[in-house]
């Protein structure tokens, strides 16, 4: 344990010193304030001892000093050192960032017992700290955890909603259009019967990732929507912008070449809703989603394997 001890020398700080050492700990001592400042910063002591009293500062305007170096989660116990017992230099010490007050002149007992009680409070502290970063780190952890589908690795249902929500509200704000694409897998039923759903299983995440791999850009979100729908939130995106982010992921899908022999193409492929909307605070989300699905619908009706847009809302 390394403690700060800051009196006049004037005064010998040399018992105070050896009370420190006898105890079992380091003395790092300074005359004044601009050397205690020094000295702090250099070692960052465990605990400060001190003086009101100084030659250059007031101990007071000293312990405000340290306060306001010491890093965001520091704390240093201090002490003051005085050779009045007034409540209102007590009050006043306390008030400046003190912990405890000591008479001059100092018992050894007394002093030995106070700096077990600041040492039992910096372990608690110090303790208490490690908890909490470990409690943030799991927190963290199980809110991302929670954001993510088991079997793809994409954001499931729940994180897109709260995505669409956070976008809409930004794009609200600076005027800005939001496209969405509704993916959904053709004929994805016949094929995990034909496969079986380990092999479905497969086709999911190798979808998943070549949806994500044509979703550019940082702030493209690809979810998973549901069952073989998928779903990409495309921020600051005309439906022309949508169409070719669409017709990237489309192409994509074939190029994987996934045999379906129940698939009139003989290949998995995808068809696909798109729509893009300008939010105002008369047009939720949900209108976005539901003009999304409707193009998919089309799409479905249409043959499947393809590109179906919603009319510009």
């Amino acid at each position: 344990m390394k403690i700060l001890v800051v009196e006049d020398s004037r005064y010998s700080p040399a018992s105070l010193q050896h009370y420190v050492e006898h105890f079992g700990a380091t003395a790092v001592c300074a005359a004044n304030g601009a050397a205690a400042i020094e000295l702090y910063e250099q070692h960052r002591p465990d605990l400060i001892l001190l003086d009101l009293t100084l030659p250059d500062m007031d101990g007071l305007a000293l312990a405000g000093r340290i306060r306001a170096i010491e890093n965001g989660g520091e704390w240093t116990p201090i002490i003051f050192l005085s050779s009045t017992g007034q409540d209102d230099d007590i009050e006043k010490g306390i008030a400046a960032g003190g912990d405890d007050y000591l008479l001059k002149p100092i018992s050894e007992i007394v002093l030995g017992a106070k700096i077990r009680a600041m040492q039992r409070l910096v372990l608690m502290r110090a303790s208490l700290l490690s908890l909490t970063r470990k409690l943030d780190a799991a927190n963290q952890e199980l809110t991302r955890i929670s954001s993510i589908d088991n079997l793809t690795g994409i954001v499931n249902r729940r994180a897109f909603d709260e995505a669409l929500s956070v976008e809409w509200r930004r794009a609200r704000r600076h005027s800005n259009p939001v496209a969405l694409l509704m993916c959904d897998i053709d004929y994805f039923k016949l094929y995990n019967a034909t496969f079986g759903h380990q092999a479905g299983d497969k086709c999911l995440r190798q979808i998943a990732a070549t949806i994500s791999r044509h979703s550019e850009r940082p702030s493209d979100i690809v979810a998973r929507h549901g069952g073989e729908t998928f779903a990409v939130i495309l921020a600051e995106t005309t439906i022309g912008g949508a169409l070719m982010v669409a017709e990237k992921i489309q192409q994509g899908v074939r190029d994987l070449d996934l045999h379906h022999p129940a698939s009139p193409t003989g290949q998995v492929t995808l068809s696909i809703g798109i729509a893009s909307a300008a939010p105002g605070f008369d047009n939720p989300p949900d209108d976005l989603v539901l003009a999304a699905e409707k193009a998919l619908y089309r799409a479905k009706h249409e043959g499947r394997d393809r590109v179906c847009r919603a009319d510009a809302a």
